[in-house]
């Protein structure tokens, strides 16, 4: 089976499984060493807990070796925000110490029937290790949002921040925190990326965009060779790996140009973040796809 953002149709069906997919990811976030709210990189989530991850050139989302040591398989040709959840779902297969598992590529998420417990319980895992509870409810907080009255454009920036896709946090508000209602899943659920990225840039672009606010609060941007970076607009980059391409009414965007990392920040404030690029379609581990001379094992 398919790692799967949109497993929250059959909530109710699977609640405690889903509540239980919640309690094991905060005791992974304590064990890690890290906070329960702020965003996170689940590359460096599974170092700490032994774990090696390789990006593949594989047609597949992902797969969990048990054995001989721990080691999570994720597909290079998917989407980045799609490997974040998918690493995610690994890593709960290894908390719940399932076997071995293949993660097929799935293209179809509406159809969630008959998905076996161990799936729907990495999947939960997944959700609430990115997206905790405490930190979705303080990002809408910051930007002084009710859920039910936050645009498409405010999702987006939100979800960035989180390394997820829109559609999946929007379900996860929906079906797991209820924090927005039917109405609101189904107005959102008729936005696509690609209409944000048309709304917020005035043309269409096939490049990725990823949309760090004010706002942003995670400690690292990961982001590929060619996307698009929208960022405030008196922030202050390295433009041999950030190329600053115009001013918008919300921000300036970049756009990355070659891998690397760099630290942005807007001066006189609190906020900067690393920006770390990989080549596009990476393949090899995790640990080293910002290096320009990867090193494999």
């Amino acid at each position: 089976m398919s790692a799967n953002p949109s497993y929250y149709p059959d909530y109710a069906e699977n609640k405690a499984l889903v509540m239980k997919g919640m309690q094991a990811s905060i005791t992974a976030r304590v064990n890690a060493g890290v906070d329960l709210k702020s965003p996170i990189c689940i590359y460096g989530i599974c170092e700490k807990f032994g774990v090696t991850v390789r990006f593949n050139d594989i047609n597949m989302e992902g797969m969990y070796d048990r054995t001989p040591k721990p080691r999570i398989h994720i597909s290079a040709l998917r989407p980045l925000a799609r490997r974040n959840f998918t690493c995610a779902h690994e890593l709960g297969h290894h908390i719940f110490e399932h076997g071995s598992t293949i993660d097929e590529l799935r293209d179809d998420q509406t159809k969630n029937t008959n998905r076996p417990p161990n799936e729907v319980l990495a999947d939960a895992f997944a959700a609430f290790m990115l997206m905790p509870t405490l930190g979705v409810k303080e990002a809408f907080s910051r930007r002084g949002l009710d859920p039910n009255n936050a645009s498409a454009l405010d999702m987006y920036a939100i979800a960035c921040n989180f390394g997820v896709g829109q559609s999946t946090l929007v379900n996860h508000l929906a079906f797991s925190l209820k924090l927005i209602n039917p109405v609101k899943r189904a107005a959102l659920g008729q936005i696509t990326p690609k209409m944000i990225r048309t709304e917020l840039l005035g043309e269409t672009v096939s490049a990725h965009l990823i949309v760090a606010d004010q706002h942003w609060n995670a400690r690292t941007l990961d982001a590929e060779e060619d996307a698009l970076l929208l960022l405030p607009a008196n922030v202050v980059v390295d433009t041999s790996i950030l190329m600053p391409l115009r001013e918008l009414a919300s921000g300036k965007l970049f756009r990355t140009v070659r891998t690397g990392i760099t630290r942005v920040v807007i001066p006189g404030t609190n906020w900067a973040t690393y920006v770390r690029v990989a080549r596009r379609q990476y393949v090899g581990l995790a640990t080293y796809r910002h290096l320009e001379d990867t090193i494999d094992d």
